[in-house]
């Protein structure tokens, strides 16, 4: 499984928790539903950190680094 495939899951995740917080009835209910974002809020975090330390090629640049 790809990183793209990973982020894309857990973005899908995020946002069909967010609707079931939504309808939740409860305080109780709600509570669960946002810790449960808050914790794919920051799985997704650590794939967009790890992107950010990824050294991309300009494609002006004709050298290659290896």
């Amino acid at each position: 499984m790809g990183p793209d495939t990973i982020m894309d899951g857990i973005s899908k995740e995020i946002m069909s928790t967010l609707k079931a917080m939504a309808k939740a009835k409860t305080p109780e209910e709600k509570l669960t539903h946002s810790k449960t974002v808050k914790n794919l809020c920051n799985s997704l975090a650590v794939f967009l950190d790890l992107l950010d330390d990824v050294p991309f090629l300009d494609e002006d640049e004709d050298d290659i680094p290896f």
